[in-house]
């Protein structure tokens, strides 16, 4: 894969994926979500490095993230089951849909041009900071969870705009569990259980997605998934990950919600660079 790359810029690439996965998993367990949103700016910037065309490169990281997501999100779920947070009747409402979704997102991704990724990443990203810093509790639409039919309808949603990000859904649906009156932690932790739903088939159509493309894919990637980036990021992904958890049951609420908020801001500032310059 890496032949004719300077030794220098492999030490960057081992270093570098080590370090993410380090982070990933600590995010993914305090944040309940899989990590994508900071699997995908890194692998980003670590693909241009070694020279992977800019016209893949985007849904290269995002279905890298997908598959990097799956041993993370399952070690995270089960951190957060483990505490009693975990609302398995919502997930099995969800189930269903979200894998449709993804199962659409992943297709789109096929064809779809490289900036509408970052255009899907910022908006979401801006929007759920926004709420999570300034509305606080009053961005509210009812006290309890709605029908199943809505449900069903914002699942389909976050299954199609989760493998357009690259990310375990963790975050939109979060952000639609507090509109319907749910505290930010058991939030966060119901919402550790849809990276499982959603990375594995993301994983599988990013690799259906980049298969007429791999005469312009590195070596030792499968389709739209590097594996040399999923081998070097798993490790310290799924040691954090439980760490992370804990650490979120011991946060207050509002430091939780700002904490996250600032997060998701700094990602969206940094693909929006990347869209204008």
């Amino acid at each position: 894969m890496f032949a004719g790359i300077p030794l220098g810029d492999l030490v960057f690439l081992a270093v570098s994926l080590v370090a993410a996965g380090a982070l990933t998993g600590m995010l993914a367990g305090v944040f309940g979500v899989g990590g994508g949103a900071v699997i995908v700016p890194i692998l980003y910037e670590v693909f241009r490095v070694i020279g992977v065309p800019e016209d893949v490169r985007m849904p290269l990281c995002i279905g890298t993230s997908l598959a990097i997501i799956i041993p993370t999100s399952i070690r995270s779920f089960n951190a957060h089951r483990a505490k009693g947070m975990v609302d398995l009747d919502i997930l099995k409402i969800w189930a269903v849909p979200v894998v449709l979704g993804v199962i659409g997102g992943s297709f789109i991704a096929r064809y779809a041009p490289a900036d509408l990724f970052k255009i899907v990443f910022v908006v979401v990203a801006i929007f759920s900071a926004m709420r999570l810093l300034f509305a606080s509790d009053r961005w509210r639409i009812a006290d309890t969870m709605p029908g199943k039919a809505v449900m069903a309808i914002y699942g389909v949603i976050i299954g199609v705009l989760s493998a357009l990000m690259g990310i375990g859904g963790g975050q939109l649906s979060s952000l639609f569990m507090t509109f319907y009156g749910r505290p930010i932690h058991q939030a966060i932790a119901t919402s550790s259980g849809l990276g499982v739903l959603i990375s594995i088939p993301g994983a599988l159509g990013y690799i259906y997605a980049g298969w007429p493309k791999m005469d312009q894919l590195p070596p030792l990637s499968l389709g739209y998934v590097s594996l040399i980036g999923f081998i070097l990021l798993i490790p310290t992904s799924i040691w954090l990950a439980p760490i992370g958890a804990r650490m979120a049951h011991r946060l207050s609420k509002r430091r939780l919600e700002v904490a996250f908020g600032i997060f998701l801001l700094v990602v969206a500032a940094r693909f929006l660079w990347s869209l204008v310059f």
